[in-house]
């Protein structure tokens, strides 16, 4: 029975330590040919609605190095559901690729491309989460602290699909997670309800809070995200009334305390949601965050296909 890589929250605790530990062997293991012979002869079909600077070269690089093929399929050659329906799509790339990575608007539309597909489908960004970008995150705080159990994780800014998978990943691995958003931006409830009920088996903390400099306080990693996704641009300038005191800047990353480290999934709105000097500085994992999408997905492209 084929499987799929929708979002994180099916997958056990132990499934996501698996891929993470296989990340980590890729990763070592990576030289200036790649790793191998892998994925020889596979091909991955990559369909994208929204553009995206990470998702394809990482993805196009991992299939490269690991020896397969990967297609860009951009938005003007599909129009997903417009020109030819998800379902019709899914069954036709079936015929020809081994998997399908879609970066689309609307859950729903991975979910009928996975419904449909009789290969592997992966989501690459949806409008709910981004499963791929919640382990890259994963793998970079447990290589910088060699843990993940008790990590104090605390993430400021919109309650939006990162954030649905950084409570997913929190939960599945026993990471501290404080979610501080302004009133009207949280997380869905139903994501926060799950995500508190899978903490219990792993003694993850999970807690919300409004106060950024509260919320901080004695943190090991502070992350943000853009306060205004692809999408959402008739909603810019009302954003960015509400959320400057959730910038992460020099004084609020004083306030975590020396320990605190930056996280940021990219692109980033440099002087909103983070300042140069933090993204810059000595602090910041951005860039090895980003990086590591190209493992973390690679470990989910080998897991998929080889199984």
């Amino acid at each position: 029975m084929k499987r799929d890589f929708l979002s994180l929250a099916p997958l056990s605790p132990a499934e996501v330590i698996r891929l993470l530990d296989l990340a980590v062997t890729l990763k070592a293991a990576n030289t200036a040919q790649g790793n191998g012979s892998v994925l020889t002869g596979r091909a991955l079909a990559m369909v994208f609605q929204k553009p995206s600077l990470r998702t394809r070269v990482s993805f196009e690089r991992g299939m490269q190095q690991l020896g397969g093929t990967a297609l860009y399929i951009g938005p003007d050659e599909i129009k997903l559901g417009a020109r030819e329906s998800v379902p019709d799509v899914a069954r036709v790339l079936s015929r020809y690729v081994d998997a399908i990575m879609a970066r689309v608007f609307s859950h729903d539309d991975v979910v009928s491309l996975a419904r449909w597909a009789t290969v592997p489908v992966i989501n690459g960004l949806s409008d709910f989460c981004h499963p791929c970008q919640a382990m890259a995150d994963l793998l970079t705080i447990r290589e910088k602290l060699d843990r993940l159990a008790g990590v104090r994780l605390v993430y400021l800014g919109d309650g939006n699909n990162v954030t649905h998978s950084l409570l997913y990943a929190a939960a599945k691995t026993g990471m501290h997670l404080t979610v501080c958003t302004p009133e009207g931006y949280d997380p869905l409830p139903t994501v926060l309800t799950e995500a508190l009920t899978m903490a219990a088996e792993t003694g993850a903390q999970i807690r919300t809070d409004r106060d950024p400099w509260n919320a901080v306080q004695g943190a090991d990693v502070l992350y943000t995200d853009t306060w205004t996704s692809m999408g959402q641009e008739a909603e810019a300038e009302q954003r960015r009334g509400i959320f400057p005191p959730y910038q992460i800047n020099a004084a609020l990353l004083e306030q975590a305390g020396p320990q605190a480290r930056v996280l940021h999934c990219l692109p980033a709105h440099r002087g909103e949601e983070i300042t140069d000097d933090v993204a810059d500085g000595p602090r910041s994992w951005l860039f090895d965050q980003a990086e590591n999408r190209l493992h973390a997905q690679k470990a989910v492209l080998v897991d998929l296909m080889t199984h």
